[in-house]
């Protein structure tokens, strides 16, 4: 058997076979090497129940080479309860082959086949053969241990999982030297140096701007350092930690002097993990902790797991739904393992071991998903080596009975296991708004069509989503397909769940409408009074903080949730109970200063970053200039009058319209080959002119030294990719702006290139550049030519009628509109110019559009998560302690729970207030009726009024201002002061005031809604 259990050999698979476009935000996660070893994985699933389908659905969507299913059992009808991809027509059929078609449709790029075999027939180890990765669902431990021993013998992959009700168990066995390459997933950190002691234990220091981030065990490699060159791509060296911006790194002894410079780059040490076999495991179990909360659950739950397979084969059936005499033989069994066990808990494992769940499968499925994907790949620490979890918080405060939970021969007896029906009642009635339906919000609609949520009379879901669907949308937003490209989001999701459980059908209300404050004549008063709480899908700060507001306004529950790359986060916002979503917010993202972009980058981002401005101001911004003033009239006077850059602007129009206006393609061609010549060849003489490589500061030290990095020009190359790249996207994207029409061989280009003539460059003398953010930036000389000269020069727009050109819309995923080949181009010779690595066009891709790395095992994962506090919202619990904020990283693995924090409380007078609270005024009354109301009732004296941004009413707005505004109509104030009507859907203003007490100190109060 080889040293290592992991697959690293046989490895060899084309880079390009990797589809960029269809796995664009999960490579971003994984990466491309770890794919690669991913498409030579064979993975096979064995039992097809919920768990089953979920594993393989994520699996079949992150790309292996194959999944192969087993489970020739026939489908019964409560496998409906968390099977997806089975329909009520499949009742009586093999389970594995009524699955495949709808499995094998979401990636065509991965194999799904059915092993076959017959009712009755378990998995054998003959079968099992020619995988890499092996999955039991709800196996045995009999079945788990048999194969788990040729398994491990064997060098393949064995995960055993399964979910019972509210509980799931996970066990990884990856075999005895598991090397994982990349335990986190993290970046590798990176940072400059500006010292090394010569020592033997060579102390390095780092530029006091930004902390090195390392941790002791770490290690690193260098780069440009100068002087102690020994140190330049050396094998990595080990860190010890001295402070936030010092380490040491063994001993330098040996070494030349250090003179200046160099960067650190942390380099990842593979891990060699040691997995014992599920035999002696069972005996000495690792446990890997899920809530801390629950420290002492998972030794009760080993005991209890291995417990219902002994139970299940000496009864041939599992305990019965909330059976007392069932539940004490299961606890007898238990206590022979472990008589330390907690009985309340295996108790309720008995009632719920038949019973099976939507949200739980999905946590469960998603968790083992990323398992066998660290299996393929060795990607990210596998989990070492039992898991337990559970979620018994999600029980109805009003436990069932034993009756209330018989099956009903219906698709939702699973859960009705564990709810019983009066609770199942509850959640088909539920009435939910669904805001955004993409990564999250197909899992979402998937969890709630599973557990039939709004599938009674008087449930209802409404869903809305403005976007529509992308190809890179296919890899992880699983209710799409490639015939829907292009379709809206919300209306193919609405579809294909209806199509999942029919009882849905008329029941899922799909808008297009995105929701923000143009749209609150359609998501009024009325609409939320017609449901009963609102989740959250959404993939941005600006709706999240709006959607927490309206349901602030509202009084509604809130899920929300959200994903990035392995790490995902659920929280839940309840009325009076907990803060709101804004409540606590994230540090805002560090910027890079402007004059480091526009002068001194020493980082590939800021190259990006300045190519992606630069990608603006070439294509977009000229052309909207020019449309502007072709299309509206007195443009020049009114626009340019205001802006500092009166002559620029001018300039440009001139230079666009008339001067430089290309008639041909072959002129698109030389435009690019002079801008060329200015970005990376004159304007890096000219900052050189004026900044020598040799210039120093006021105290003598060398000027380009530390983070400033002296570039050199680039002379132009045509036979150079890179340069050439440029060349082709930048006339391309020229000719796009005109209507011309484009070209892509690379001999054209060469050929046109080569004989362009380029004038003389002279650096000019006297000109400021800008060194740091707080220099005043530098006007270009405008003195010398009047702009009237200039406006002279263009044409009248009616001599120009209907003319317009075509400003670039930037879009990221079209392969074949050159704007990411024009940005990784521009930035990648710009990095050049300052001997910064060059960036691939992926890596380019996903910093210039800000792209954020997803995969749908952790979307699944965190939606389960959600969907477990939704039983709760349903339930109606009033206690901060029933709910869960829960946190994970998939990579690690970690998991986080905490209770929500409760909403902050505040005092006027004696009466405490929190931010769900609010005063209201109904039927309009005067500005003086309520300052009235407010000392009578209260003694509080308002001091300012104010209503969106308009300031109504204050203490210091004159007599005459005073006596005319305080007897008006409230509405009629509000227009008064605005001059806006108020729209006709609009039946409430929040007003905002400002009081103080009876000795004039300042009082914070709530919000004002005054019904008009």
């Amino acid at each position: 058997m080889a040293e290592t259990s992991n697959l690293g050999a046989q490895m060899d698979i084309d880079e390009a076979a990797i589809d960029e476009g269809l796995y664009s935000r999960q490579l971003y996660v994984l990466g491309h090497e770890a794919m690669k070893r991913m498409a030579a994985s064979n993975v096979l699933i064995v039992g097809l129940h919920g768990l089953g389908v979920e594993i393989a659905k994520n699996i079949v969507l992150a790309g292996v080479k194959s999944v192969t299913i087993y489970d020739p059992e026939p489908v019964a009808i409560q496998d409906l309860s968390t099977q997806f991809f089975l329909r009520p027509e499949d009742v009586g059929a093999p389970r594995a082959a009524a699955t495949l078609p709808r499995l094998a449709e979401l990636n065509t790029y991965v194999p799904v086949r059915n092993l076959g075999g017959n009712a009755g027939d378990e998995i054998t180890v003959d079968l099992i053969k020619g995988f890499q990765v092996v999955v039991l669902c709800g196996a045995s431990y009999e079945k788990q241990l048999e194969i788990n021993d040729w398994t491990h013998q064997n060098g393949v992959h064995f995960i055993a999982a399964e979910t019972r009700g509210l509980f799931g168990s996970v066990f990884n066995d990856f075999g005895a030297k598991f090397a994982c390459v990349d335990p986190t997933g993290e970046q590798p950190l990176t940072g400059m140096i500006v010292s090394v002691e010569k020592d033997k234990e060579g102390l390095v220091t780092c530029l006091d701007e930004t902390r090195h981030g390392l941790e002791d065990g770490d290690f690193v490699t260098f780069t440009e350092v100068q002087g102690m060159t020994e140190l330049n791509g050396c094998e990595p060296r080990k860190v010890t930690v001295k402070g936030p911006y010092t380490f040491t790194i063994g001993d330098t002894t040996r070494l030349s002097d250090y003179k200046a410079g160099g960067i650190f780059t942390q380099v990842k040490m593979p891990k060699i993990i040691d997995f014992k076999p599920l035999r002696e495991s069972l005996q000495a179990p690792e446990f890997f902790i899920t809530d801390f909360a629950k420290f002492d659950r998972p030794p009760t739950l080993h005991a209890g797991f291995q417990a219902l397979s002994e139970f299940r084969l000496q009864h041939h059936r599992l305990p019965r739904p909330r059976n007392a005499e069932d539940a004490a033989a299961l606890v007898a069994l238990a206590k022979k393992l472990d008589a330390e066990v907690d009985e309340k808990i295996l108790t309720e494992l008995a009632y719920q071991a038949s019973g099976d769940l939507s949200p739980i499968v999905a946590v469960i499925g998603g968790f083992v998903a990323q398992e066998v994907l660290k299996a393929c790949s060795a990607k990210f620490h596998p989990m070492v080596q039992h898991m337990y979890f559970d979620s018994l918080e999600s029980l109805p405060a009003a436990l069932p009975t034993e009756e209330d939970c018989q099956p009903v021969g219906s698709r939702y007896d699973a859960q009705i296991t564990v709810f019983g029906k009066t609770f199942q009642e509850k959640i088909a009635n539920h009435r939910q708004f669904l805001v955004g339906s993409g990564a999250i919000g197909c899992e979402m609609l998937k969890n709630w069509s599973m557990i039939g949520l709004a599938s009674g009379p008087n449930g209802i879901i409404h869903v809305t989503d403005l976007d529509t669907i992308e190809k890179s949308n296919l890899n992880r937003q699983f209710l799409f397909r490639a015939k829907d490209l292009g379709k809206f989001k919300a209306e193919v999701a609405a579809v294909a769940v209806a199509d999942m459980n029919p009882d849905l059908h008329g029941k899922i209300l799909a808008k297009q409408e995105p929701v923000g404050p143009t749209t609150e004549g359609i998501y009024d008063a009325a609409f939320f009074e017609g449901i009963d709480g609102v989740t959250n899908a959404l993939d941005n700060v600006k709706a999240r903080l709006y959607m927490d507001q309206r349901c602030v306004f509202y009084r509604k529950p809130l899920l929300e949730s959200g994903t990035l790359g392995t790490k995902g986060n659920a929280q839940v916002v309840i009325p009076d109970l907990t803060e709101s979503y804004a409540s606590s917010q994230d540090p805002p993202e560090k910027e890079t200063p402007s004059c480091t972009i526009k002068n001194f980058p020493n980082a590939i981002n800021h190259t990006i970053e300045w190519s992606r401005t630069q990608f603006d101001n070439l294509f977009v911004k000229p052309a909207q200039a020019v449309n502007a003033y072709l299309s509206e009239p007195n443009y020049l006077e009114s626009t340019l009058k205001y802006s500092g850059q009166q002559k620029e602007q001018i300039d440009q129009i001139v230079s666009y319209l008339v001067t430089n206006k290309p008639l041909t393609f072959e002129e698109c061609i030389v435009w690019a080959r002079l801008q060329f010549e200015r970005d990376y060849n004159n304007d890096i003489r000219q900052l050189l002119f004026s900044l020598p490589k040799d210039a120093t500061t006021s105290t003598g030290q060398p000027f380009w030294s530390g983070p400033k990095r002296a570039p050199d020009p680039l002379t132009f190359n045509a036979n150079d990719p890179t340069h050439l790249a440029y060349i082709i996207a930048g006339a391309n994207l020229h000719a796009f702006n005109y209507g011309l029409r484009g070209e892509t061989d690379p001999t054209i280009f060469r050929k046109i290139a080569d004989t362009v003539i380029v004038p003389e460059f002279t650096p000019r003398s006297g000109v400021k550049i800008q060194i740091s953010d707080n220099d005043p930036v530098p006007q270009s000389g405008s003195g010398d030519v009047d702009p009237d000269d200039l406006t002279n020069r263009l044409p009248s727009p009616s001599s120009l009628a209907g003319y317009r050109l075509n400003p670039v819309e930037f879009e990221k995923d079209d392969d074949s509109n050159h704007h990411i080949d024009f940005i990784t181009a521009a930035s990648n010779l710009r990095a050049l110019n300052y001997g910064i690595n060059i960036a691939d066009r992926h890596t380019t891709k996903q910093i210039a559009g800000k792209i954020i790395p997803a995969i749908a095992t952790t979307t699944s994962l965190v939606t389960g998560l959600v969907c477990l506090e939704l039983y709760k919202i349903i339930d109606g619990k009033k206690k901060l302690e029933d709910y869960k904020n829960g946190f994970v990283n998939l990579a690690l693995p970690f998991f986080g729970f905490s209770e929500p924090i409760a909403a902050a409380k505040q005092k006027y007078g004696t009466t405490e207030w929190t931010l769900w609270d609010r005063f209201e005024f109904k039927n309009d009354p005067t500005l003086k009726e309520i300052v009235d109301w407010f000392r009578n009732e209260h003694k509080l004296d308002i001091t300012m009024v104010s209503q969106g941004v308009s300031m109504l009413w204050s203490s210091f707005i004159g007599k005459k201002k005073s006596e005319e505004r305080l007897p008006m109509k409230f509405s009629h104030l509000v227009e008064h002061v605005s001059k806006k009507p108020i729209p006709p859907h609009v039946k409430h203003l929040v007003v905002e005031v400002m009081v103080s007490d009876e000795d004039g100190e300042d009082v914070e109060v709530p919000f004002i809604v005054v019904r008009i």
